[in-house]
């Protein structure tokens, strides 16, 4: 498709016709699926009463059409590749179609397709319009009554949303099963999943006496790893009880595992979707942090219930309006499930590594974008993660009673409806009483703000004064910024006592730890009776998404990683003094002079080692260095081997001045307890893992002991993963490949286990990674279909800055490759997989030229939208 046209914000018009009510019937088959639609169909109020009917499908045989019973001649409609337009239609009206589709040939994972011989949906954003002709689009909300009909040896178990009201048996060995849903919703909700699946079932008691039947569909061989899922699900909705007053609102909750998806999950009104890898568990095949991430996952799609499903979005510009409030839900359920400051550590690191770059490349946008020409280019970490950072910046501003207080006006003012993110800080600033319209810029504006502090102790008055200036860098589109309302959470620490000094600001006293608001381009906060000098703790806990720059010396920094009463900025300040020393080691390799390692760096490191351990996983956290993908992005120009050599220096430096501290932790965390992904148990296996790649970074020979009897002790996922990969990371070919062929050997049967023996290989830092990725190609087991082993192989090589980034430029020839394949079976994944291509900018002369070259020839094949859109900016 040649220059696909952008849709605009700012052209936004109600829907000419509404479907009130929506019945469907699929009679399946692979390669010819019949489904037969009938609308219950109205004028909108405000549309022209000669206003035509457009409705959109995409890859539809059209087999009848017919309103108010009678059939339409070829002459009274139009169609083409879009979908169908009829020029004259009643006020109110009956549509009946019926069309045919091919499940089995849709590569692209879009509408209805086929994953190992199971039917399944995904209808986010645009998919509905692969399956019948609908008005696709999230304002458009009905009720649906569906019927599927099925082989009853191939499709034993058959899906759909709400509650199952009728099932029975047809001629020739099939059957049926209908289902209604009572609540309105976008067709983009609507899900069907056919096959021979088994369940595992449970109930939950909502606050209101209701029973609700939980079930999770898989395949039988995966019933053993359901089990982390489930228990995940009901503490979600116990706790969306508790902090929202959210209950749910059928008889049925299903979840369905599918190996074959492009998404991690998704919402659909009672019948969940997901990807198999966010959905099984088992302590022998997933890590800890899979664990973790099944659990948020899980919570995050029943969390939409409310947050997407009962409030949905008005058009797809509003994304974030249920994207951007779910991931925050979801976070602070994970925060009060597990540990919170670790939970803060994780998204913040994620955050400022991947959204930054995001913000700083070719594709910046806006939370709130005001044109596109894809919508699936849009589920990125702007919409997701940003999103959620702006709403927590506004459950900060008006309080945590307020901000509940505000989401249920939300919920129950909006109902059934489709609403904007006006509607949404609309409530917010009703309940509170503030106004919030300089705030509301952070939806429309691209790009992350800098502030440059600057502070000044007077000791003669007693006085601090704190200068703050914001500046946010101009992004496509956007050259020019206005100020953002910015709240700095933040303390001063005393350089004598160690302690949180007293904060009073304008005469007030407002605690030791306090948020001070920055709304214009440079502000001066002049603290009164400060008794001694302070170190500034600013952006506590994150407070906003931004960069914040202070002259902290490697002293003030090593002050504040034992002193801040902040856990996050203790963290922080570790890894703004690892950026200084790395900064140095960068300079020194560039200019091929001997590297130095920073003896404060260590001294931190070892008082790190020899404190208290009150936490382990912060503990670990704070061990870990910054990664070479953040580090890269607080340079000016990215030098890849420069790096790498620098972080692997100051790594092997450490774990050679510590090693006996390293060797003393890892001992101290060694079990045989029984697996459980308890927040203990899995502090212990970071910190003792942390200490273990410490230790096989300089093959230290007690630590390759520890870890080959950590790989054949098989006790879990966790330890087996780690120790695999310091194996096939370390130089000792002699023990990397028999683990790798014992492992591959062990696991060729389960494909979420294979993900991990592929990313295992293609992640090492050795420079025969890109030999390895071709040869992994033509594995039995690797299929360009499945975008779970995409991302495992292709995805992860393109993460391995030091191989990927090869000056020959046959990493990005290789990706480029992919990527024009992909472009054709799943346009959705290819144009993911490239953004490492379009960051083409940030490197030296000499990579920028072969990365262009890549991206040119891609531009010069024929483009999806998907594709199209992506390397059109790039190179803009």
């Amino acid at each position: 498709m040649s220059d696909p046209q952008p849709v605009y914000l700012s052209d936004y018009q109600p829907p000419a016709y509404r479907v009130t009510h929506t019945e469907l019937t699929f009679d399946l088959d692979p390669a010819a699926t019949r489904v037969k639609a009938r609308l219950l169909m109205e004028r909108h109020p405000e549309a022209a009463l000669d206003a035509p009917l457009v409705l959109n499908g995409e890859h539809l045989k059209l087999i009848s059409l017919a309103i108010d019973a009678t059939s339409l001649e070829a002459s009274a409609y139009e169609l083409d590749e879009g979908g169908l337009r009829i020029a004259q239609v009643p006020e109110r009206f009956v549509l009946e179609s019926e069309v045919e589709i091919a499940p089995q040939e849709n590569t692209a994972l879009e509408g209805l397709y086929q994953s190992n011989g199971m039917y399944c949906t995904q209808c986010e954003a645009e998919g509905f319009r692969r399956i019948t002709f609908y008005p696709d689009r999230p304002d458009v909300m009905a009720t649906f009554k569906v019927t599927v009909i099925g082989d009853q040896q191939r499709e034993p178990i058959l899906l759909a949303n709400g509650n199952p009201i009728e099932r029975g048996e047809l001629e020739g060995g099939r059957h049926f099963v209908t289902w209604e849903d009572p609540h309105p919703k976008p067709c983009y909700l609507f899900a069907l999943v056919a096959g021979n699946l088994h369940s595992v079932e449970d109930h939950f008691t909502t606050m209101s006496g209701r029973d609700v039947t939980l079930q999770i569909w898989v395949e039988k061989e995966n019933l053993d790893k359901t089990e982390h899922a489930m228990a995940s699900l009901k503490r979600a909705m116990a706790w969306d009880e508790q902090a929202y007053g959210r209950e749910y609102d059928l008889d049925l909750f299903m979840i369905v595992a599918v190996n074959d998806f492009n998404m991690g999950a998704m919402e659909n009104k009672g019948l969940n979707i997901f990807n198999s890898a966010a959905v099984l568990t088992h302590p022998q095949t997933a890590t800890d942090a899979a664990f973790q991430s099944v659990e948020g996952i899980v919570a995050h799609e029943y969390f939409h219930n409310w947050s997407g499903n009962r409030v949905t979005c008005r058009d797809w510009f509003q994304l974030s309006l249920k994207e951007g409030f779910t991931v925050f839900r979801d976070q602070c359920f994970s925060a009060d499930t597990n540990s919170a400051p670790v939970k803060r550590i994780q998204d913040v690191s994620f955050f400022r590594t991947a959204q930054f770059a995001e913000d700083a490349g070719p594709t910046a946008h806006p939370v709130r974008p005001d044109h596109y020409i894809e919508i699936t280019n849009f589920y990125t970490l702007t919409i997701y993660e940003k999103g959620a950072e702006v709403v927590r910046m506004l459950r900060n501003l008006v309080g945590e009673e307020t901000f509940r207080r505000g989401s249920d006006l939300y919920f129950e003012r909006f109902d059934g409806q489709a609403v904007t993110i006006e509607e949404f800080v609309g409530c917010m600033a009703e309940v509170s009483g503030e106004d919030f319209s300089q705030f509301m810029r952070w939806y429309s504006q691209a790009g992350t703000p800098d502030i440059d502090a600057h502070g000044e102790y007077d000791y003669v008055h007693g006085e601090y004064h704190l200068t703050l200036r914001q500046r946010t860098p101009a992004t496509p589109g956007q050259p020019d910024k206005l100020p953002l309302h910015i709240p700095v959470r933040m303390g001063l620490v005393g350089t004598k006592s160690g302690q949180d000094l007293t904060l009073t600001l304008n005469g007030e006293k407002i605690g030791k730890d306090a948020v001070i608001h920055l709304r214009d381009d440079e502000q001066t906060f002049v603290f009164t009776d400060v008794a001694e000098a302070p170190v500034p703790s600013l952006l506590r806990e994150f407070s906003a998404p931004v960069k914040i720059h202070y002259p902290y010396s490697r002293e003030d920094l090593a002050f504040l990683l034992t002193h801040d009463s902040d856990g996050f900025n203790r963290w922080d300040a570790g890894q703004r003094l690892a950026l200084l020393a790395l900064d140095d080691l960068i300079a020194a390799h560039r200019n091929g002079v001997e590297k130095v390692m920073d003896s404060r760096v260590v001294d931190a490191f070892k008082a790190l080692l020899n404190g208290p351990m009150s936490d382990k996983a912060v503990l670990a956290e704070m061990l870990t260095l910054p990664s070479e993908a953040y580090i890269a992005e607080q340079q000016p120009i990215v030098d890849v081997d420069a790096i790498h050599a620098a972080r692997e220096f100051v790594r092997q430096s450490l774990a050679m001045a510590l090693r006996d501290e390293f060797a003393a932790i890892y001992e101290a965390n060694m079990s045989e307890e029984a697996y459980a992904p308890t927040p203990e148990q899995i502090a212990q296996r970071s910190l003792k893992n942390v200490a273990l790649a410490y230790l096989m970074s300089i093959e230290d020979e007690q630590g390759l002991a520890w870890c080959e009897a950590q790989f054949a002790a098989d006790h879990n996922m966790t330890d087996v993963r780690q120790a695999l990969t310091q194996l096939v990371h370390s130089d000792r070919d002699d023990l990397a490949s028999p683990a790798l062929k014992a492992f591959g050997e062990k696991w060729a049967h389960d494909p979420l286990v294979m993900d991990q023996w592929f990313t295992v290989q293609v992640s090492r830092p050795q420079p025969d990674v890109l030999e390895r990725v071709k040869y992994l190609m033509q594995h039995p087991a690797f299929s360009l279909k499945n975008p779970n082993r995409v991302r495992a192989l292709i995805g992860a090589f393109a993460q391995n800055r030091v191989n990927f980034h090869r000056l020959d430029g046959q990493g990005y020839q290789l990706l480029a490759d992919v990527v024009i394949e992909l472009n054709r079976l799943n346009p959705e994944i290819a144009a993911r997989l490239i953004t490492p291509l379009t960051r083409w900018q940030r490197f030296d002369e000499t990579r920028q030229a072969l990365m262009r070259s890549e991206l040119e020839r891609i531009k010069q094949q024929p483009l999806s939208a998907n594709v199209y859109e992506v390397v059109e900016k790039a190179l803009a």
